[in-house]
């Protein structure tokens, strides 16, 4: 169960004795014929809240408090789960249809809680001691353990031991990068899609739809930063939920890489990779690679993999004329010279200033002519 399915689809397991009590007792709290109830619990030893709708034959929605007798069943229920390998739920859903069916579904931690459900460090401490685990969600064993330890302070990075840098070979250069990572940001917006990359002046965010993602930072200078977290990456696992040491990203990096211009998750400890590009290179930290980043970063690998996602962004399914398209705009935008017209040739009218906008903050576009340019003052 995570914050943004619809659990009424996913085939939960039929509801047993106790849910069928809680739902009984919830429905004589609602309307009184013809009405859905919808119920999330999130349960702990040391804190609880509970969010109860109950909606009517004509759509409206009331919030029900539930009385200690729902809860008390609610905690007995949750006690009961502890027998299960991965330990009692986290979150209890049950829903209550107009005809009465009784559907439940239980939230193990799979996903990362919405931040309304997310509760203090020290309260899933408590809970872990009342019901300990053999392992724990990545994100969940950060959110309780890391200690601010991927926290890189600016007075810290100005004192940091000297270490040689490693010079990164996987990545395109920071120019192609860029021009990449905007045009891809610059489709997204044109079909008017909520996910993919965008692009802010100086900022390059990405977060996918596996949660996934990263940030690239823009200095003078020639400088950058790009830094993001891979979902449930391995290595941090065997540091949360084993006696890894934590890498240290950091290390060889100028004082630069700081807090300012590290993606957010390092303030959560959940990053999973730094690259900072100085003097015309990449680099990271010494040693070998740790994981694959792709799932973190957009497709701006090659020229193909970038023209891939425009094409399939562009059709369902696309033929050599998209898939050539598409060549072509990012061609264009490897080198600088993207045109509102080229953007519009390829998606329309549509969001299209939104999405030549991407392409001129990331500065790939190529300006529209004198006759067609805003004026300007003198």
């Amino acid at each position: 169960m995570t914050g943004t399915e619809d659990p009424t689809q996913a085939g939960p397991p039929p509801p047993d004795a106790a849910s069928r009590r809680i739902a009984a007792l919830l429905t004589g709290l609602g309307p009184e014929r013809g009405g859905q109830i919808h119920a999330i619990f999130v349960v702990t030893v040391a804190a609880e809240l509970a969010s109860v709708v109950a909606t009517d034959e004509q759509g409206h929605a009331v919030q029900i408090l539930p009385p200690e007798e729902v809860m008390a069943l609610v905690r007995v229920h949750r006690e009961a789960s502890a027998v299960q390998p991965d330990g009692p739920w986290w979150r209890y859903l049950l829903v209550v249809s107009e005809s009465g069916e009784v559907r439940t579904d239980y939230d193990f931690g799979e996903q990362p809680f919405p931040d309304e459900h997310l509760f203090p460090a020290e309260v899933y401490r408590a809970d872990l001691e009342a019901f300990p685990r053999r392992r724990l969600p990545v994100w969940l064993a950060a959110h309780i353990g890391h200690a601010d330890r991927q926290s890189r302070p600016a007075e810290m990075a100005a004192r940091a031991e000297p270490v040689v840098a490693a010079v990164a070979h996987d990545l395109p250069a920071l120019p192609l990068l860029v021009a990449r990572w905007a045009v891809l940001s610059a489709a997204f917006v044109a079909v008017d899609s909520p996910w993919g990359p965008r692009v802010l002046p100086s900022l390059s965010l990405f977060e996918g739809i596996e949660r996934s993602g990263s940030s690239l930072w823009l200095m003078p200078g020639d400088r950058a930063v790009l830094s993001g977290g891979v979902w449930n990456d391995p290595v941090l696992d065997a540091v949360y939920n084993g006696e890894a040491p934590m890498p240290d990203l950091y290390a060889g990096a100028p004082p630069w890489v700081a807090n300012a211009t590290l993606n957010p998750r390092a303030g959560v400890g959940l990053l999973s990779f730094c690259y900072w590009w100085d003097g015309g290179r990449w680099y990271r930290a010494p040693g070998p690679v740790t994981g694959d980043i792709t799932a973190a970063v957009p497709g701006v690998w090659s020229v193909e993999s970038a023209a891939a996602i425009v094409a399939a962004l562009m059709a369902e399914e696309p033929d050599a004329h998209t898939h050539e398209a598409a060549l072509g705009l990012v061609r264009a935008a490897d080198r600088g010279e993207v045109g509102r017209g080229l953007l519009a040739e390829v998606f329309g009218e549509g969001a299209i200033d939104d999405a030549y906008l991407q392409l001129t903050m990331a500065g790939i576009s190529t300006p529209r002519s004198a006759s067609t340019a805003s004026s300007r003052p003198v």
